[in-house]
């Protein structure tokens, strides 16, 4: 029988935090739905982060009950062992193969889930469940949460509160254990020598989909299981588009290219961005640029410490950019207005900071209130990713400028010393 690669133990000490205060609540999670890409053709799977979290199963059709302190206290719903289909799909664990090495109390093939959770439920005051991700597992938590009423009716209760699941779940995740931040190192570190090994591959006449077919394969050979986010090789102006997917044009004399690229390793994310001239080297005002920007960068990350206000790494990320663009003349006025009427936005319209764990953007609240930042602490992982993009078209900027875009970014583990730049092995 297949077995699970990790310590499931990793899995039970999670819920055993989670739980601590959830006494009288429940928790249900549902695996993330098969998508199909074109006809009969599916994208990869690829399991619900939180479904993951809690409990290691990365079967799709599958649903997990949690009811902290209660009898049975973790319930995993199934797809049932089929020989046919274990021909056609690849081998499922079933209700047995999934209770003897999941470390959960109970499990139940998934067509018996309306029943067997509308019983878990009627003993729990309220129930933790995510809304509008899945609307066919919502259906079912309708139903559930109906037989739920049905069966209290004489008590007089209603429908069962339901409080979504993501933020709570989030603040358990924001937090990294040993075992997450193992992951995370060796994701960075898969990342990093990938995007190290692309950089003899750039040239002009080179296409972008070369360059990310290369770092591809460079980090699946090295034991991720793919990129952790579509990855964006974008040359010349291309790069001034922040999301830019397209990844097929060639590579030309006297451009940057701007690589933004992660690995998946045991579903964890890195994130790494970096910028090679196409030609070997930049001209000298693309230089100056790229400099200042990697001094923003390292000012942002030397902030990175436990207390330090989540906020105000872009409000310092936005003073020395509107610096920068003052300097190179794009900008002009004073100071103060270009930052109250947003005018940097221009050539910074994005946030210099984003969590990173099991999914690229992680989860986990900025803010503590409408007022109140968060600030950082150890055990948190984080982006830092100033960027400085001059449109094509910018009649402002000088034509050696129009079309160059600029984003270095590193992943940073809070500890509670000096921040710990998880990606530095990637060259700058």
């Amino acid at each position: 029988m297949r077995k699970p690669h990790l310590d499931m133990n990793i899995f039970k000490a999670r819920r055993q935090k989670v739980g601590k205060d959830l006494v009288g609540s429940a928790i249900v999670v549902a695996a993330n739905p098969e998508a199909v890409r074109n006809f009969d053709v599916h994208h990869p799977y690829r399991q619900d982060s939180n479904f993951y979290y809690l409990t290691g199963f990365e079967e799709p059709e599958s649903a997990f009950v949690f009811r902290p302190g209660m009898h049975p206290e973790t319930v995993l719903f199934v797809r049932a062992k089929n020989p046919e289909r274990e021909t056609w799909d690849g081998f499922r664990y079933g209700p047995e193969g999934a209770k003897e090495n999941f470390l959960v109390d109970q499990t139940y093939p998934i067509e018996e889930f309306e029943q067997r959770a509308a019983e878990l439920l009627l003993e729990v005051d309220q129930v933790y469940y995510s809304q509008y991700r899945d609307p066919a597992f919502d259906r079912r938590m309708q139903e559930t949460l109906l037989l739920v009423q049905a069966k209290a009716r004489r008590a007089g209760r209603g429908i069962l509160p339901v409080l979504d699941a993501y933020p709570l779940l989030g603040e358990f995740r924001l937090i990294k254990d040993e075992h997450e931040v193992a992951m995370m190192r060796r994701s960075a570190e898969i990342a990093a020598e990938a995007h190290n090994e692309l950089i003899e591959h750039i040239a002009p006449g080179v296409s972008e989909r070369t360059l990310f077919g290369r770092f591809t394969y460079d980090i699946m050979a090295r034991g991720a299981s793919g990129q952790s986010y579509q990855g964006i090789f974008a040359s010349g102006p291309n790069a001034t588009t922040l999301h830019y997917v397209f990844n097929d044009q060639e590579l030309r004399a006297g451009e940057v290219i701007l690589i933004d690229a992660g690995a998946e390793y045991n579903y964890y994310a890195s994130d790494i961005t970096r910028c090679h001239p196409v030609s070997g080297k930049f001209t000298s005002r693309q230089q100056e640029i790229y400099d200042q920007l990697l001094g923003v960068q390292k000012k942002v990350i030397s902030l990175m410490k436990p207390g330090t206000d989540f906020r105000k790494l872009q409000q310092v990320t936005i003073d020395a950019l509107v610096d920068l663009a003052l300097e190179q003349r794009l900008l002009k006025g004073s100071r103060d207005e270009i930052i109250e009427k947003g005018l940097y936005q221009k050539y910074y319209p994005h946030g210099v900071s984003h969590f990173l764990g099991l999914d690229v953007h992680d989860a986990g609240k900025v803010d503590r209130s409408k007022d109140q930042g968060r600030p950082l602490e150890e055990g948190m992982v984080l982006t830092v990713e100033p960027g400085f993009y001059i449109p094509q078209q910018d009649p402002d900027a000088p034509e050696e400028l129009r079309g160059l875009g600029l984003r270095i970014e590193d992943d940073i583990l809070i500890t509670s010393e000096e921040p710990e730049v998880l990606s530095q092995l990637a060259k700058k």
